[in-house]
């Protein structure tokens, strides 16, 4: 593999060899290769000789690439295993670190991390597989009526259900277990469902999410073509502001880096509520990191190459500080 100052000169002279890595093992595979035939056609459109890299549950062996544009979302890819894989190889990728990746995909973890860090979210509680009926029932009587409940590690809204009365408890714990052994009992905040781009540290331009179902679920982010997204809502700027702050501040408490998108909902009482932080969030033509970028100015080959740059800035620090080690 190339040394890093030769990579940087590679990025500028378009011969940066980068491996589009997208499918995994998870329920978002097909999504992923949609997200990662997106970010190839953009990355040889600019000049890139990239390659798309279907994958499963490991990387190919040799890795003959330079760096690795990670397309892929749910486990494995998202979730820090694939992330310390490349790691020890030495290869840079992009996206946040293992360690934040790890910290986001797992909702529960989140959860404590944003209470650790005072940034806004609804209440909860947990509960796991081999817990009986009576905690079940205990959990929700604590987070009330109505209530969502999701499986702590999958992406997409898979296995989430709102659950408005008695009734539906079983059903709903039953879907999200299928999913995880830990599942996440979280009180539901109505409001406006919005979503923040947050790139280099900085929020992008906000964007509402209307869609005809009862929320935000996997349906509506890849097939209703129902579902309305405004870019740059009408709200307050003070309403605005304190949304793009809660987004930033839920990215910076998971220790993520580079890129992120965080999911709000907008209480009119009680302020902005961070739901959750993707990692690795969406690619495709529907995605809504790329709207929000493009909102700001930003082109989808033009966000591509900026993951790019940043993911061989990071190995070059990387390298600085270890070579100062000694």
């Amino acid at each position: 593999m190339r040394k890093t100052p030769s990579l940087f000169r590679a990025l500028s002279d378009r011969t940066l060899r980068v491996a589009v890595l997208a499918g995994g093992p998870g329920s978002e595979r097909e999504v992923s290769k949609r997200s990662g035939t997106a970010a190839h056609k953009a990355l040889v459109g600019a000049g890139f000789p990239a390659e798309l890299v279907m994958i499963d549950a490991a990387l190919p062996d040799p890795f003959d690439f330079d760096a690795a544009f990670l397309a892929l979302h749910g486990r494995f890819g998202e979730d820090g295993t694939l992330q310390r894989i490349l790691e020890e190889r030495g290869i840079p990728y992009t996206g946040s670190p293992a360690d934040a990746s790890y910290n986001a995909f797992d909702k529960i973890l989140s959860k404590g991390l944003f209470v650790a860090h005072a940034v806004p979210t609804a209440g909860f509680v947990t509960v796991g597989k081999g817990d009986d009926g009576f905690a079940r029932n205990a959990a929700a009587a604590e987070v009330g009526f109505p209530m969502v409940i999701k499986p702590a590690r999958e992406g997409s809204s898979v296995g989430v259900s709102i659950v408005r009365e008695r009734s539906e408890i079983d059903a709903a714990f039953e879907q999200a277990f299928r999913f995880d052994s830990r599942v996440l009992v979280e009180e539901f905040v109505a409001g406006r469902e919005l979503t923040v781009g947050v790139l280099e540290g900085r929020a992008l331009p906000l964007i509402e999410l209307r869609p005809k179902r009862d929320f935000f679920d996997f349906e509506a982010k890849y097939v209703d073509t129902g579902t309305e997204y405004l870019i740059n809502p009408e709200l307050p700027e003070i309403v605005a502001r304190s949304v793009s702050q809660a987004a930033v501040a839920a990215h910076r408490a998971l220790r993520c880096e580079h890129f992120s998108r965080v999911d709000v909902i907008f209480h009119e009482k009680r302020g902005p509520m961070v739901l959750e932080v993707n990692t690795l969030p969406g690619l495709t033509e529907r995605s809504l990191l790329p709207k929000s970028a493009a909102a700001a100015g930003i082109g989808y080959a033009e966000l591509c190459e900026t993951m790019l740059r940043l993911a061989l800035k990071r190995a070059s620090l990387a390298k600085g500080k270890k070579a100062a080690r000694g």
